[in-house]
Protein backbone atom coordinates (compact mmCIF):
# COMPACT_ATOMS: atom_id res chain seq x y z
CA UNK A 1 0.00 0.00 0.00
CA UNK A 2 1.35 3.29 -0.98
CA UNK A 3 2.38 5.64 2.71
CA UNK A 4 2.24 8.91 1.14
CA UNK A 5 2.53 11.25 -2.28
CA UNK A 6 5.79 11.98 -3.88
CA UNK A 7 6.02 14.90 -2.17
CA UNK A 8 8.42 16.50 0.67
CA UNK A 9 6.02 18.28 2.75
CA UNK A 10 2.42 16.79 2.81
CA UNK A 11 1.58 13.43 3.68
CA UNK A 12 -2.54 13.85 3.84
CA UNK A 13 -4.98 12.73 1.52
CA UNK A 14 -8.63 14.45 0.37
CA UNK A 15 -12.20 13.20 -0.16
CA UNK A 16 -14.33 15.03 -2.34
CA UNK A 17 -18.10 15.42 -1.25
CA UNK A 18 -19.18 14.56 -5.26
CA UNK A 19 -22.64 13.07 -5.78
CA UNK A 20 -21.41 11.57 -8.86
CA UNK A 21 -20.70 8.22 -10.40
CA UNK A 22 -17.40 6.01 -10.58
CA UNK A 23 -15.18 4.24 -12.82
CA UNK A 24 -13.86 0.61 -11.11
CA UNK A 25 -16.17 0.52 -8.80
CA UNK A 26 -14.66 -0.45 -6.18
CA UNK A 27 -11.24 -0.94 -6.74
CA UNK A 28 -9.20 0.83 -4.45
CA UNK A 29 -5.96 1.95 -6.82
CA UNK A 30 -3.46 2.01 -3.84
CA UNK A 31 -0.70 5.09 -4.81
CA UNK A 32 -2.00 5.03 -8.51
CA UNK A 33 -5.53 7.65 -7.74
CA UNK A 34 -4.86 9.48 -11.05
CA UNK A 35 -6.26 6.67 -12.89
CA UNK A 36 -9.74 6.35 -10.76
CA UNK A 37 -12.24 8.12 -12.76
CA UNK A 38 -14.62 10.43 -10.88
CA UNK A 39 -14.98 13.57 -13.68
CA UNK A 40 -12.85 16.51 -12.01
CA UNK A 41 -12.01 14.81 -9.02
CA UNK A 42 -9.35 12.34 -10.13
CA UNK A 43 -9.19 13.65 -13.37
CA UNK A 44 -11.07 15.56 -16.29
CA UNK A 45 -12.99 13.94 -18.29
CA UNK A 46 -12.01 12.16 -21.42
CA UNK A 47 -12.98 14.76 -24.50
CA UNK A 48 -14.04 13.11 -27.41
CA UNK A 49 -11.73 11.84 -30.36
CA UNK A 50 -9.29 10.96 -27.58
CA UNK A 51 -8.07 8.19 -25.75
CA UNK A 52 -6.83 7.83 -22.31
CA UNK A 53 -5.15 4.73 -20.89
CA UNK A 54 -6.05 3.13 -17.80
CA UNK A 55 -3.58 1.66 -14.74
CA UNK A 56 -5.70 -0.38 -12.53
CA UNK A 57 -3.76 -1.87 -9.12
CA UNK A 58 -5.01 -4.51 -7.20
CA UNK A 59 -4.32 -5.58 -3.52
CA UNK A 60 -6.62 -7.35 -1.37
CA UNK A 61 -9.52 -7.51 -3.80
CA UNK A 62 -10.82 -11.43 -4.67
CA UNK A 63 -14.12 -11.95 -6.19
CA UNK A 64 -16.48 -9.59 -8.52
CA UNK A 65 -15.84 -6.01 -9.14
CA UNK A 66 -16.94 -4.03 -12.15
CA UNK A 67 -16.23 -0.82 -14.02
CA UNK A 68 -18.31 1.62 -15.96
CA UNK A 69 -17.96 5.15 -17.79
CA UNK A 70 -18.09 7.89 -15.37
CA UNK A 71 -19.19 11.05 -17.41
CA UNK A 72 -22.99 11.63 -16.89
CA UNK A 73 -25.32 8.87 -17.29
CA UNK A 74 -23.03 6.86 -20.18
CA UNK A 75 -22.18 4.26 -17.35
CA UNK A 76 -25.81 3.17 -18.19
CA UNK A 77 -24.60 0.86 -21.50
CA UNK A 78 -20.76 1.50 -20.76
CA UNK A 79 -19.46 -1.04 -18.53
CA UNK A 80 -18.59 -4.53 -17.67
CA UNK A 81 -17.17 -7.26 -15.11
CA UNK A 82 -13.83 -7.55 -13.39
CA UNK A 83 -13.21 -10.78 -11.95
CA UNK A 84 -10.22 -11.68 -9.36
CA UNK A 85 -9.36 -14.80 -8.92
CA UNK A 86 -7.45 -16.51 -5.99
CA UNK A 87 -3.74 -16.28 -6.49
CA UNK A 88 -1.89 -19.16 -7.53
CA UNK A 89 -1.66 -21.42 -4.59
CA UNK A 90 -4.51 -20.60 -3.16
CA UNK A 91 -8.26 -21.43 -3.95
CA UNK A 92 -11.63 -20.34 -2.84
CA UNK A 93 -12.46 -20.15 0.38
CA UNK A 94 -15.44 -23.07 -0.54
CA UNK A 95 -15.56 -25.95 -2.97
CA UNK A 96 -14.49 -24.74 -6.40
CA UNK A 97 -17.67 -24.72 -8.80
CA UNK A 98 -18.10 -26.86 -11.86
CA UNK A 99 -18.83 -23.27 -13.73
CA UNK A 100 -19.38 -19.79 -13.66
CA UNK A 101 -21.30 -17.20 -15.08
CA UNK A 102 -21.36 -13.32 -15.00
CA UNK A 103 -25.12 -11.55 -14.16
CA UNK A 104 -25.39 -8.03 -14.88
CA UNK A 105 -28.43 -6.31 -14.22
CA UNK A 106 -28.76 -3.22 -16.25
CA UNK A 107 -31.18 -0.12 -17.10
CA UNK A 108 -33.14 0.02 -20.44
CA UNK A 109 -34.25 2.95 -22.57
CA UNK A 110 -36.07 3.48 -25.34
CA UNK A 111 -34.59 7.05 -25.55
CA UNK A 112 -31.10 7.89 -25.67
CA UNK A 113 -29.67 7.82 -21.99
CA UNK A 114 -27.95 11.29 -22.50
CA UNK A 115 -31.07 13.12 -23.45
CA UNK A 116 -32.70 11.86 -20.89
CA UNK A 117 -30.16 13.08 -18.36
CA UNK A 118 -29.52 16.63 -19.80
CA UNK A 119 -33.49 16.87 -19.92
CA UNK A 120 -33.10 16.57 -16.39
CA UNK A 121 -30.45 18.27 -15.21
CA UNK A 122 -31.71 21.32 -17.43
CA UNK A 123 -35.25 21.62 -16.04
CA UNK A 124 -34.18 20.15 -12.26
CA UNK A 125 -36.86 17.73 -12.36
CA UNK A 126 -36.87 13.82 -11.24
CA UNK A 127 -35.21 11.60 -14.10
CA UNK A 128 -37.46 9.62 -16.32
CA UNK A 129 -37.48 6.46 -14.96
CA UNK A 130 -36.23 3.20 -17.63
CA UNK A 131 -38.82 1.32 -20.05
CA UNK A 132 -37.12 -1.79 -18.69
CA UNK A 133 -34.37 -3.85 -16.88
CA UNK A 134 -32.56 -6.33 -18.50
CA UNK A 135 -30.03 -9.63 -17.52
CA UNK A 136 -26.61 -9.42 -19.98
CA UNK A 137 -28.47 -6.97 -22.33
CA UNK A 138 -32.18 -8.58 -22.70
CA UNK A 139 -35.22 -7.96 -21.11
CA UNK A 140 -36.09 -11.04 -20.98
CA UNK A 141 -39.42 -13.24 -21.91
CA UNK A 142 -41.72 -11.14 -20.52
CA UNK A 143 -41.51 -8.40 -23.00
CA UNK A 144 -42.39 -9.28 -26.60
CA UNK A 145 -39.11 -7.78 -28.04
CA UNK A 146 -37.04 -10.16 -26.04
CA UNK A 147 -38.71 -13.53 -26.53
CA UNK A 148 -36.37 -15.25 -28.68
CA UNK A 149 -33.24 -13.46 -27.23
CA UNK A 150 -33.61 -14.33 -23.29
CA UNK A 151 -30.24 -14.85 -21.93
CA UNK A 152 -30.23 -18.55 -21.24
CA UNK A 153 -27.59 -20.06 -18.77
CA UNK A 154 -27.35 -23.99 -19.45
CA UNK A 155 -26.32 -26.11 -16.60
CA UNK A 156 -25.45 -29.67 -15.83
CA UNK A 157 -27.78 -31.31 -13.11
CA UNK A 158 -26.20 -32.32 -9.68
CA UNK A 159 -23.30 -29.28 -10.20
CA UNK A 160 -23.09 -26.19 -8.67
CA UNK A 161 -22.28 -22.57 -10.50
CA UNK A 162 -21.10 -19.46 -9.48
CA UNK A 163 -22.85 -15.99 -10.41
CA UNK A 164 -21.36 -13.01 -10.42
CA UNK A 165 -24.26 -10.65 -10.07
CA UNK A 166 -23.47 -6.60 -11.01
CA UNK A 167 -26.10 -4.84 -10.45
CA UNK A 168 -25.39 -2.10 -13.12
CA UNK A 169 -28.49 -0.45 -13.18
CA UNK A 170 -28.78 3.18 -12.93
CA UNK A 171 -30.99 3.86 -9.55
CA UNK A 172 -33.32 0.93 -8.56
CA UNK A 173 -31.82 -1.64 -5.76
CA UNK A 174 -33.27 -5.06 -7.08
CA UNK A 175 -34.55 -8.31 -5.78
CA UNK A 176 -32.71 -11.08 -7.92
CA UNK A 177 -33.71 -14.76 -7.50
CA UNK A 178 -34.28 -18.73 -9.32
CA UNK A 179 -37.63 -20.35 -9.59
CA UNK A 180 -37.30 -23.70 -6.91
CA UNK A 181 -33.39 -22.94 -6.43
CA UNK A 182 -32.16 -21.48 -3.38
CA UNK A 183 -28.78 -19.59 -3.22
CA UNK A 184 -25.82 -19.55 -1.63
CA UNK A 185 -24.53 -15.81 -1.23
CA UNK A 186 -20.51 -16.43 -0.53
CA UNK A 187 -18.95 -13.01 -1.43
CA UNK A 188 -19.70 -9.19 -2.17
CA UNK A 189 -17.75 -6.50 -3.29
CA UNK A 190 -14.35 -8.57 -4.24
CA UNK A 191 -14.67 -10.10 -0.08
CA UNK A 192 -15.69 -13.25 0.89
CA UNK A 193 -18.21 -13.30 3.26
CA UNK A 194 -19.67 -16.19 5.37
CA UNK A 195 -22.34 -17.99 3.49
CA UNK A 196 -25.90 -16.84 3.03
CA UNK A 197 -28.33 -19.18 2.45
CA UNK A 198 -31.44 -17.74 0.67
CA UNK A 199 -34.32 -17.70 -1.85
CA UNK A 200 -33.40 -13.93 -2.62
CA UNK A 201 -31.04 -11.41 -2.69
CA UNK A 202 -31.30 -7.70 -2.42
CA UNK A 203 -28.59 -5.89 -4.62
CA UNK A 204 -27.82 -2.03 -4.60
CA UNK A 205 -26.75 -0.18 -7.68
CA UNK A 206 -22.77 -0.32 -7.28
CA UNK A 207 -23.12 -3.54 -5.61
CA UNK A 208 -21.54 -6.80 -6.53
CA UNK A 209 -22.53 -10.51 -4.86
CA UNK A 210 -20.85 -13.90 -5.62
CA UNK A 211 -23.52 -16.36 -5.33
CA UNK A 212 -23.44 -20.52 -5.65
CA UNK A 213 -26.53 -22.10 -7.49
CA UNK A 214 -26.75 -26.03 -7.62
CA UNK A 215 -28.72 -27.22 -10.73
CA UNK A 216 -30.69 -29.81 -7.93
CA UNK A 217 -34.09 -29.76 -9.52
CA UNK A 218 -35.73 -31.82 -12.06
CA UNK A 219 -34.06 -30.80 -15.57
CA UNK A 220 -36.58 -28.16 -17.09
CA UNK A 221 -36.32 -25.04 -17.39
CA UNK A 222 -36.38 -22.11 -14.78
CA UNK A 223 -37.01 -18.59 -14.52
CA UNK A 224 -34.19 -16.60 -12.98
CA UNK A 225 -35.73 -13.06 -12.23
CA UNK A 226 -35.10 -9.07 -10.61
CA UNK A 227 -37.51 -6.90 -9.51
CA UNK A 228 -37.14 -3.67 -8.36
CA UNK A 229 -37.59 -2.71 -4.21
CA UNK A 230 -38.87 0.70 -3.88
CA UNK A 231 -39.59 2.45 -0.50
CA UNK A 232 -40.06 5.92 -1.88
CA UNK A 233 -42.67 8.14 -2.94
CA UNK A 234 -40.46 9.18 -5.94
CA UNK A 235 -41.50 7.07 -9.72
CA UNK A 236 -39.40 4.06 -10.54
CA UNK A 237 -39.34 1.48 -13.24
CA UNK A 238 -41.78 -1.46 -11.84
CA UNK A 239 -40.54 -4.05 -14.47
CA UNK A 240 -39.70 -7.56 -13.82
CA UNK A 241 -36.44 -8.57 -16.11
CA UNK A 242 -36.33 -12.49 -16.96
CA UNK A 243 -33.18 -15.13 -17.90
CA UNK A 244 -33.70 -18.55 -18.39
CA UNK A 245 -31.69 -21.50 -16.42
CA UNK A 246 -31.88 -24.19 -18.55
CA UNK A 247 -30.60 -28.17 -17.75
CA UNK A 248 -28.76 -29.32 -20.50
CA UNK A 249 -30.61 -32.31 -22.12
CA UNK A 250 -33.80 -33.07 -24.38
CA UNK A 251 -36.49 -31.58 -22.47
CA UNK A 252 -39.11 -29.18 -23.37
CA UNK A 253 -39.86 -25.97 -21.55
CA UNK A 254 -42.99 -26.17 -19.56
CA UNK A 255 -45.76 -23.74 -19.87
CA UNK A 256 -45.48 -21.94 -17.95
CA UNK A 257 -42.03 -21.47 -17.28
CA UNK A 258 -41.99 -20.91 -13.35
CA UNK A 259 -41.10 -17.89 -12.20
CA UNK A 260 -39.17 -17.06 -8.28
CA UNK A 261 -41.37 -15.60 -5.63
CA UNK A 262 -39.52 -11.99 -4.89
CA UNK A 263 -40.44 -9.83 -2.33
CA UNK A 264 -42.87 -6.93 -3.30
CA UNK A 265 -41.38 -3.98 -4.53
CA UNK A 266 -42.02 -1.47 -1.17
CA UNK A 267 -41.14 -4.99 1.06
CA UNK A 268 -38.38 -2.91 3.53
CA UNK A 269 -38.91 -5.91 5.77
CA UNK A 270 -37.35 -8.78 3.19
CA UNK A 271 -34.93 -6.03 1.82
CA UNK A 272 -33.75 -5.08 5.60
CA UNK A 273 -33.91 -9.13 6.82
CA UNK A 274 -31.30 -9.76 3.91
CA UNK A 275 -29.05 -6.77 3.92
CA UNK A 276 -28.34 -7.33 7.71
CA UNK A 277 -27.40 -10.85 7.22
CA UNK A 278 -23.94 -10.20 6.01
CA UNK A 279 -20.54 -10.86 8.17
CA UNK A 280 -17.09 -10.97 6.85
CA UNK A 281 -15.33 -14.68 6.52
CA UNK A 282 -12.93 -13.54 9.47
CA UNK A 283 -10.74 -16.91 8.61
CA UNK A 284 -7.08 -17.30 9.79
CA UNK A 285 -6.82 -17.23 5.60
CA UNK A 286 -9.05 -14.07 5.24
CA UNK A 287 -8.55 -12.35 7.92
CA UNK A 288 -10.11 -8.45 8.87
CA UNK A 289 -8.80 -5.69 11.12
CA UNK A 290 -11.61 -4.00 12.35
CA UNK A 291 -10.57 -0.26 13.07
CA UNK A 292 -10.73 0.22 17.16
CA UNK A 293 -8.99 3.28 18.02
CA UNK A 294 -10.98 5.90 16.54
CA UNK A 295 -8.97 9.63 15.49
CA UNK A 296 -11.73 11.49 13.32
CA UNK A 297 -15.67 11.34 13.82
CA UNK A 298 -17.58 12.19 11.11
CA UNK A 299 -21.37 12.71 10.74
CA UNK A 300 -23.03 12.93 7.81
CA UNK A 301 -26.79 13.70 6.63
CA UNK A 302 -27.92 12.55 3.33
CA UNK A 303 -30.85 14.29 1.90
CA UNK A 304 -32.48 15.35 -1.21
CA UNK A 305 -33.03 18.82 -1.01
CA UNK A 306 -34.35 21.79 -3.15
CA UNK A 307 -31.83 23.68 -5.32
CA UNK A 308 -33.25 28.00 -5.99
CA UNK A 309 -33.23 28.51 -8.98
CA UNK A 310 -33.68 32.45 -9.81
CA UNK A 311 -37.23 34.04 -11.20
CA UNK A 312 -38.41 30.38 -10.19
CA UNK A 313 -36.83 29.53 -13.82
CA UNK A 314 -37.01 25.63 -13.31
CA UNK A 315 -39.69 23.18 -14.04
CA UNK A 316 -38.34 20.43 -11.21
CA UNK A 317 -40.69 21.92 -8.76
CA UNK A 318 -44.33 22.59 -8.55
CA UNK A 319 -41.98 26.41 -7.13
CA UNK A 320 -39.39 26.35 -10.43
CA UNK A 321 -36.80 25.34 -8.16
CA UNK A 322 -34.49 22.07 -8.65
CA UNK A 323 -34.13 19.00 -6.96
CA UNK A 324 -30.66 18.38 -5.63
CA UNK A 325 -28.99 15.69 -4.01
CA UNK A 326 -26.84 16.62 -0.63
CA UNK A 327 -23.90 15.66 1.53
CA UNK A 328 -24.46 17.70 5.13
CA UNK A 329 -26.32 20.07 3.25
CA UNK A 330 -24.09 20.81 0.43
CA UNK A 331 -24.62 19.59 -3.30
CA UNK A 332 -21.17 18.98 -5.40
CA UNK A 333 -21.04 21.51 -8.04
CA UNK A 334 -18.27 20.43 -10.88
CA UNK A 335 -14.87 22.42 -10.75
CA UNK A 336 -13.54 23.65 -14.17
CA UNK A 337 -10.19 21.72 -13.21
CA UNK A 338 -10.16 18.41 -11.18
CA UNK A 339 -9.28 18.44 -7.04
CA UNK A 340 -6.57 15.91 -7.30
CA UNK A 341 -4.08 18.14 -10.16
CA UNK A 342 -5.00 21.22 -7.48
CA UNK A 343 -4.06 19.15 -4.69
CA UNK A 344 -0.82 18.04 -6.38
CA UNK A 345 0.48 21.04 -7.82
CA UNK A 346 0.49 23.19 -4.82
CA UNK A 347 -2.33 25.23 -6.72
CA UNK A 348 -4.96 27.45 -4.68
CA UNK A 349 -8.03 27.74 -6.91
CA UNK A 350 -10.44 29.57 -5.57
CA UNK A 351 -13.65 27.24 -4.90
CA UNK A 352 -11.51 23.82 -6.05
CA UNK A 353 -9.12 23.23 -3.22
CA UNK A 354 -6.65 24.83 -1.31
CA UNK A 355 -4.11 23.29 0.90
CA UNK A 356 -5.26 22.76 4.58
CA UNK A 357 -8.28 24.38 3.12
CA UNK A 358 -11.27 21.93 5.54
CA UNK A 359 -14.18 23.43 3.94
CA UNK A 360 -16.14 20.44 3.80
CA UNK A 361 -18.52 20.47 7.17
CA UNK A 362 -17.58 17.24 9.66
CA UNK A 363 -21.17 17.33 10.69
CA UNK A 364 -24.35 18.51 9.78
CA UNK A 365 -24.62 22.56 9.76
CA UNK A 366 -27.61 21.80 12.06
CA UNK A 367 -28.76 19.47 14.20
CA UNK A 368 -32.53 18.87 13.84
CA UNK A 369 -35.03 15.93 13.94
CA UNK A 370 -33.65 13.99 10.85
CA UNK A 371 -35.97 11.13 10.12
CA UNK A 372 -39.03 13.42 11.78
CA UNK A 373 -40.91 16.12 10.96
CA UNK A 374 -38.66 18.69 8.90
CA UNK A 375 -38.53 22.22 10.85
CA UNK A 376 -35.22 23.58 8.55
CA UNK A 377 -34.91 24.90 5.24
CA UNK A 378 -34.73 22.32 2.39
CA UNK A 379 -32.77 24.51 0.57
CA UNK A 380 -29.05 22.85 -0.02
CA UNK A 381 -25.88 24.52 -0.38
CA UNK A 382 -23.65 24.34 -3.61
CA UNK A 383 -19.90 24.14 -3.92
CA UNK A 384 -16.87 22.31 -3.96
CA UNK A 385 -15.44 21.51 -0.95
CA UNK A 386 -13.04 18.58 0.57
CA UNK A 387 -12.76 16.48 3.88
CA UNK A 388 -9.09 16.73 4.24
CA UNK A 389 -7.49 13.67 6.50
CA UNK A 390 -3.98 13.21 7.87
CA UNK A 391 -2.03 9.55 6.83
CA UNK A 392 -3.32 6.95 9.11
CA UNK A 393 -6.26 8.75 10.51
CA UNK A 394 -8.45 5.82 11.70
CA UNK A 395 -12.23 6.75 10.52
CA UNK A 396 -15.28 6.32 12.03
CA UNK A 397 -18.28 7.97 9.11
CA UNK A 398 -21.55 7.52 9.98
CA UNK A 399 -24.38 7.90 7.45
CA UNK A 400 -27.75 9.78 8.39
CA UNK A 401 -30.44 9.48 6.47
CA UNK A 402 -32.92 12.39 6.84
CA UNK A 403 -36.54 13.30 6.00
CA UNK A 404 -35.84 16.40 4.20
CA UNK A 405 -37.96 15.74 0.44
CA UNK A 406 -38.27 12.46 -0.56
CA UNK A 407 -36.89 9.80 2.17
CA UNK A 408 -35.60 6.31 0.78
CA UNK A 409 -32.76 3.83 0.91
CA UNK A 410 -29.86 5.05 -0.54
CA UNK A 411 -27.09 3.23 -1.78
CA UNK A 412 -23.38 5.16 -0.44
CA UNK A 413 -20.00 4.15 -1.96
CA UNK A 414 -16.28 5.50 -1.00
CA UNK A 415 -13.59 5.41 -3.82
CA UNK A 416 -9.92 4.38 -2.61
CA UNK A 417 -11.17 2.22 0.02
CA UNK A 418 -13.24 -0.98 1.05
CA UNK A 419 -14.47 -0.32 4.56
CA UNK A 420 -16.32 -2.13 7.73
CA UNK A 421 -19.62 -2.09 7.99
CA UNK A 422 -19.99 -1.63 11.74
CA UNK A 423 -23.57 -1.14 12.34
CA UNK A 424 -26.71 0.02 10.82
CA UNK A 425 -30.42 1.19 12.72
CA UNK A 426 -33.68 3.30 12.11
CA UNK A 427 -34.34 7.00 13.26
CA UNK A 428 -31.33 9.11 14.54
CA UNK A 429 -28.05 7.94 15.06
CA UNK A 430 -27.38 8.41 18.95
CA UNK A 431 -23.75 8.44 19.53
CA UNK A 432 -23.86 7.15 23.22
CA UNK A 433 -26.26 3.89 22.71
CA UNK A 434 -25.95 3.28 19.34
CA UNK A 435 -21.79 2.40 19.29
CA UNK A 436 -23.12 -0.15 22.07
CA UNK A 437 -24.66 -2.30 19.05
CA UNK A 438 -21.73 -2.35 16.87
CA UNK A 439 -20.64 -5.58 15.04
CA UNK A 440 -17.02 -5.30 15.55
CA UNK A 441 -15.68 -9.23 15.51
CA UNK A 442 -16.61 -9.70 12.08
CA UNK A 443 -18.85 -6.90 10.32
CA UNK A 444 -18.75 -7.18 6.41
CA UNK A 445 -16.37 -5.53 4.46
CA UNK A 446 -17.50 -3.63 1.31
CA UNK A 447 -17.14 -0.77 -0.88
CA UNK A 448 -20.99 0.42 -1.62
CA UNK A 449 -24.03 -0.49 1.23
CA UNK A 450 -27.58 1.03 1.87
CA UNK A 451 -28.17 3.30 3.92
CA UNK A 452 -31.89 2.72 5.70
CA UNK A 453 -35.11 5.04 4.71
CA UNK A 454 -34.91 7.21 7.96
CA UNK A 455 -32.06 5.65 9.20
CA UNK A 456 -27.95 5.75 9.57
CA UNK A 457 -24.94 3.64 8.98
CA UNK A 458 -21.94 3.51 10.73
CA UNK A 459 -18.50 2.54 8.59
CA UNK A 460 -15.16 2.49 9.46
CA UNK A 461 -11.53 2.41 7.52
CA UNK A 462 -8.16 3.64 8.03
CA UNK A 463 -6.68 6.74 5.76
CA UNK A 464 -3.96 4.60 4.50
CA UNK A 465 -3.82 5.18 0.53
CA UNK A 466 -3.04 8.29 -0.34
CA UNK A 467 -4.89 10.54 -3.18
CA UNK A 468 -8.18 12.52 -3.71
CA UNK A 469 -11.01 10.18 -3.96
CA UNK A 470 -15.13 10.75 -3.75
CA UNK A 471 -18.46 9.79 -1.39
CA UNK A 472 -20.85 8.84 -3.75
CA UNK A 473 -24.46 8.32 -3.76
CA UNK A 474 -25.85 6.10 -6.12
CA UNK A 475 -28.23 8.43 -7.17
CA UNK A 476 -30.21 10.43 -10.05
CA UNK A 477 -30.01 13.75 -8.78
CA UNK A 478 -27.20 16.46 -8.89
Amino acid sequence: MASKFESPTRTGYTIASTLAWRARHGVKMPRNPWSDGPEFVTQCPIPAGTNFTQEINFSTEEGTLWWHAHSDWSRATVHGAIIIYPANGTSYPYPKPYGEQTIVLASWYKADVMEVYEEAVTSGAEFNTSDAFTINGQPGALFDCSTGTTFRLPVKKGETYLLRIINAILNEEMFFGIAQHNLTVVGTDGFYTKSINTEYIMITPGQTMDVLVTANQPASYYYMAASPFSDSEAAFDNATTTAILQYIGNQSAPSPIPLPTLPGTNDTTAASNFTTKFRSLASSDHHISVPKNITKHILMTVSVNLIFCPNDSCSGTPDGDRLGASLNNQSFVFPSTDILEAYTRYIYISNIYAYKQIDFPLEPPIYFNFTGDVNVTVYTGQGTKVIELEYGEVVELVYQGTNIGNAQNHPMHLHGFSFYLVGTGLGNFNNQTDPDNYNLIDPPEVNTIQLPKKGWAAIRFVADNPGVFSISRSFGYL
